[in-house]
């Protein structure tokens, strides 16, 4: 804790659907031919680290990491997009929201309310937060922070409930992040980066195997950087981290590995562009009815105060073991402890008509609006948790079953203190902010003897069973119990006067799977799914004791159901994977505010479905894709519809989105690539603002790489984004008065250095 003294292009539905018809099922036309007879492939080959070179096929991978889905991608009966580090690493994604743009319809597409700002990764995924539904090599990762790519190998993103992989969650899915762990390969490389608002980043890979005949390896990833923004005034995102593994037994049947991790953020964090000027817009205030036609706010100004903060440290460790007892029988045990902490202060504004405060004059130059919200944040959050899988395969007659049964106990805890001292700021120009503008009122930032903790304890038993009978039918049932009992506790500060209050809640949550899967050939599939999830009031430490809040422990856990329905096809010798799903997904038991008598009621039901087409791989020789394509009909079938625009839909969900990447290798060392992106509009939610678009507008982006092998040991690797410099909104907050602009167009230069 500190103490301080766009242009909208045209495009219709049937312009995306083509496109993205055009990107899959294009090449299935011109390649059916190259269909792969070969049995399929039951074991995950080992990671290499190749940093440097000509690498075949990298974006596609054959299996996920976890061992809950023990068959092929193309054999597994729900939608699961595995993204591989050489994808994100081409484009010079550096975060997991950057990398999570190669999945359709997932972005973090919400700032905040009530003067808030959202921070860390907070993910949206067909209409609902999924924030909480983060994992770390199958392990829930707690704490609002930004993650960084420089210790993963892949991002596994499961669309569609997860609540019998994962227990609470998530209606619409997960997130999955696979680490760098040590390897019997010896190999060291490093990434030194520097681009525009002045970015400045080095990695560094070190594997080296210390005896050859126990299986014995280190490995060490490293960060450091020290960037601006290309596209923002004053913010700041600095970070360093240090990941070392150990592991032993790496080629017996006993296998540990012993991994850490240590990430230092220091940011100085993104409040927000006031969205005058943007579609939509009216002024708050009809005695000022100039305001409306005010022009667009340069995009890199910043309203906040060059004193504010966004520290995070993360601590995790973690120990695995795996053993096999026979060919048809495996054991694999994980513990970990976590510690997150956040210390933050943002300065934030309100745009009411009392806040905007411009005199009764037409010069922009003159208007201003109030500073009035500064919000700060000192939580920490633990984890401690021993998740244990058994893996056996037998035959019943002619059905050959993968059983899966797993013990999960899991200890969680989140304290939040409450603070004073915040300050405020001075009203801000609206044309022309000072972020150097000194406090009002003096910063100093303390402890108020307020706080909210929770500790919630979680048991869980879950079993898959994976039935093949013959050769063309795999039948898939699994079944997840949660118990969970949570102690919360809270301490208000009330007229000057701490009043303490606790109580305790506990539940069972049952989730459950079924799928039925058919193989017209050894590389295809066609598929029905359909699959529970759960969530307890208030998801994970929000439980409140009023009555009156949508947190109390009275009301039912939220419940979804998702039924899938879809095809996949592996291609040119198992080079490139094709998807296809049909999917709907019910929500029941939300509670929601009645506007007339201001009480909460559990009556909301939300439905989103759609349709999701996917490809992966390699093409031709050299050429590799990455592609996908969403479509979403969401709509509110019971209680109030929350959207701006009025219309019945699901608020910060685009209807539609593509995404794109695709990369060449030339004969003479070069590599072309680039990529686009498509989001449609998002409608942002209320709360009786007056005055603020209902929605933001659809936008494309186009990126774009140009790789050089300058030696055997050197690549270096141009990155372009935003090529046409696309003015756009990536995220709205409630109330409609901040956006965060996208990304300007901008250039980084990164040079690989492999041995």
């Amino acid at each position: 804790m500190k103490a301080i003294t766009s242009r909208k292009h045209p495009s219709t539905r049937n312009q995306v659907m083509r496109t993205a018809l055009a990107a899959v099922l294009l090449p299935l036309g011109a390649q059916a031919a190259g269909i792969d007879a070969a049995a399929p492939v039951d074991v995950v080959p080992e990671t290499k680290v190749e940093i440097v070179g000509k690498y075949e096929n990298a974006f596609r991978a054959e299996q996920a990491s976890s061992p809950k889905y023990t068959e092929r991608l193309v054999d597994t009966a729900q939608t699961l997009q595995v993204i591989k580090k050489e994808l994100f690493e081409q484009q010079g994604a550096l975060t997991l929201t950057e990398a999570l743009r190669n999945t359709p319809g997932v972005g973090a597409f919400f700032l905040g309310e009530n003067g808030n700002t959202t921070t860390g990764d907070a993910i949206f995924m067909r209409g609902f937060d999924t924030s909480s539904s983060i994992f770390v090599d199958g392990v829930r990762d707690i704490g609002s922070i930004s993650r960084d790519v420089f210790n993963l190998e892949q991002i596994e993103v499961l669309k569609g409930p997860a609540g019998t992989d994962n227990g609470r969650g998530s209606p619409t899915g997960s997130v999955n992040l696979v680490s760098k762990k040590a390897s019997m390969t010896n190999a060291m490389s490093t990434a030194i980066t520097g681009g525009s608002g002045s970015q400045k980043r080095v990695t560094a890979d070190v594997n080296q195997v210390l005896d050859e005949e126990r299986g014995i390896a280190v490995r060490l990833n490293v960060l450091a950087q020290d960037a601006g923004s290309a596209s923002r005034d004053v913010v700041e995102n600095k970070r360093w981290a240090i990941a070392p593994s150990i592991g032993f037994g790496l080629n017996g049947a006993t296998r540990v590995h012993l991994d850490y991790l240590h990430v230092d953020q220091n940011n100085i964090p993104d409040g927000g562009v006031y969205v005058i000027g943007l579609p939509g817009y009216t002024s708050p205030d009809p005695t000022r009815a100039f305001i409306t036609d005010g022009k667009k706010v340069d995009p890199k100004n910043f309203y906040g105060s060059a004193s504010d903060y966004d520290d995070v440290k993360a601590d995790m460790a973690t120990v695995r073991v795996e053993h096999d007892f026979s060919p048809t029988m495996k054991l694999q045990n994980t513990s970990r402890y976590g510690k997150t902490s956040q210390d933050y202060l943002l300065s934030a504004f309100l745009t009411s008509a009392a806040n905007l405060r411009t005199p009764n004059s037409a010069d922009p130059n003159t208007w201003t609006l109030a500073r009035s919200l500064r919000t700060g944040k000192d939580q920490e959050n633990k984890i401690l948790t021993n998740v244990t899988t058994l893996t056996s395969q037998f035959d019943t007659g002619a059905v050959k079953h993968t059983l899966v049964a797993g013990l999960e106990l899991t200890s969680e805890r989140q304290t939040t203190w409450g603070l004073t001292g915040l300050g405020t700021l001075p009203a801000a120009n609206i044309y022309n902010p000072n972020p150097d503008d000194a406090p009002t009122v003096p910063v100093n930032v303390r402890r108020t003897g307020a706080y909210n903790e929770g500790e919630v304890d979680t048991q869980s038993l879950y079993l898959f069973d994976t039935a093949k009978i013959g050769e063309r039918w795999i039948i898939n049932g699994g079944v997840r119990v949660d118990h969970f009992r949570a102690d919360y506790s809270t301490v208000a500060l009330t007229n000057n006067v701490l009043v303490a209050n606790r109580f305790k809640v506990g539940d069972n949550l049952v989730n459950g799977k079924l799928s039925a899967l058919y193989k017209p050939t050894a590389n295809s599939s066609v598929y029905a799914m359909i699959a529970s999830s759960k969530q307890p009031p208030g998801g994970n430490f929000t439980v409140s004791g009023n009555v009156n809040s949508a947190q109390n422990p009275i009301y039912d856990p939220q419940e979804s159901t998702t039924t899938e329905f879809g095809g996949k096809l592996d291609l040119l010798k198992s080079k490139l994977s094709l998807s296809g799903a049909l999917f709907r997904t019910d929500v029941k038991n939300e509670v929601e505010q009645d506007p007339i008598d201001s009480q909460w009621y559990q009556t909301g039901e939300k439905r989103v479905q759609g349709i999701e087409l996917g490809a992966t791989g390699e093409l031709a020789p050299h050429w590799l894709v990455s592609a996908g394509y969403v479509y979403m009909d969401t709509s509110v079938e019971a209680g109030r519809n929350v959207t701006a625009s009025g219309e019945n839909s699901l608020t910060y969900t685009p209807k539609q989105s593509f995404t794109a990447w695709s990369s060449y290798d030339l004969p003479w060392g070069l590599r072309i690539g680039g990529g686009a992106r498509f989001s449609d509009k998002l409608k942002r939610g209320t709360d009786g603002a007056i005055g603020t678009p209902a929605y933001t507008d659809s936008y494309w982006v186009v990126d774009a790489m140009l790789g050089y092998r300058l030696t055997k040991n050197i690549d270096l690797r141009l990155n372009v984004y935003n090529l046409t410099d696309e003015k756009y909104v990536v995220a709205i907050n409630k109330s409609g008065y901040r956006y965060t602009p996208g990304v300007a167009r901008s250039a980084s230069l990164t040079a690989n250095i492999g041995f």
